[in-house]
């Protein structure tokens, strides 16, 4: 099992270990996960999903949303501009909706869905300066690692630097960047609350300025060949509740890096509704534009939206 995240992270010693140890156990030590993080088995992290599919590694943690162009459409729709509310909602929202969702069985073909779950909020790192009002955006280069977060900054009126989170602590040291949009759980690895001095959230009663999705996913062929007892335990360690359980620990991991950051003195500041309301106008521009990308290849964006909203709206109420 491979993944990219250090063997520290939260994701790593909260979530996979001790699941990896309860498929040991309920298997009665017929099954052995061994894990391989930050990218020990080789390649390169968006290679992860396609190394799973192809069966060079049986299992794999990936995002699939942050630089996966037109490859999952059925699953970036959870990824648009004020959609989400929370991590842990969303993310049993995005298993109830991948299970009725044929276009998202086509997106999977060849791998078998474990879990699925939401990144937690992304928010505003900055070195210099807080963000108070949209304005405050206007030109400053803000690295960020998801192709549909840059299409938001953009058309907020910043400039993005799409780039992998592990570049934005040398992007910033070298004065590349004025500040960063990314999760609050992604700083302490990448130690950049001690680049930064400023940190602006979105109003917690607010969608999303956008999320990623991630997936545990199982080649389908490994799946296939074991025994029916040893299907059913891996089946007894996966579905809503794992993918909620997913998305929780990626919650708390946020509150403790937030906390992190308070300690050592950096100010945090929130980005009321009233606002955020202001920032929904550019920002619909990136979903017309996703939906005109979709509709040149005979997809209904629309469709995908209504549906995402629909089970969105049962596991993931606003707040």
């Amino acid at each position: 099992m491979q993944h990219a995240l250090p063997a520290d992270s939260p994701f790593h010693t909260q979530f996979l270990v001790p699941w990896a140890h309860k498929l040991e156990q309920e298997s009665g030590g017929r099954l052995h996960v061994q894990l391989y993080p930050a990218m020990k088995m080789g390649g390169e992290p968006a290679q992860l999903f396609d190394q799973a599919k192809n069966g060079e590694v049986e299992i794999v943690w990936a995002a699939l949303t942050d630089d996966a162009r037109d490859r999952f459409p059925a699953l970036e729709v959870f990824a648009l501009p004020f959609m989400s509310n929370s991590t842990e909602g969303s993310s049993r929202a995005l298993w109830e909706y991948v299970r009725m969702s044929d276009l998202a069985h086509m997106e999977f073909d060849g791998v078998r869905v474990l879990a699925i779950h939401q990144s937690d909020a992304p928010q505003f790192h900055l070195r210099d300066r807080s963000i108070k009002s949209l304005a405050d955006l206007s030109g400053l280069k803000l690295g960020v690692s998801s192709r549909m977060g840059a299409n938001v900054l953009a058309a907020l009126g910043a400039s993005p630097m799409q780039m992998p989170p592990a570049r934005v602590a040398a992007a910033l040291s070298k004065g590349e960047l004025d500040g960063a949009l990314l999760p609050w759980e992604a700083i302490p690895a990448l130690k950049l609350e001690e680049a930064v001095k400023y940190h602006s959230e979105l109003d917690a009663k607010s969608p999303r300025l956008y999320s990623s999705v991630y997936v545990l996913a199982m080649n389908a062929a490994a799946y296939k060949s074991l025994p029916d007892d040893l299907k059913k335990v891996v089946l007894a360690n996966s579905g809503a509740e794992h993918s909620a359980e997913l998305g929780k620990v990626f919650e708390e991991g946020a509150a403790s890096a937030r906390k992190l950051a308070a300690a050592r003195g950096n100010t945090v500041n929130v980005l009321p509704t009233e606002e955020l309301a202001k920032w929904k106008t550019p920002a619909q521009r990136v979903i017309d534009q996703w939906m005109q990308e979709l509709a040149q290849r005979g997809v209904q964006g629309k469709e995908l939206i209504d549906s995402a909203r629909e089970t969105l709206a049962e596991y993931d109420r606003a707040k």
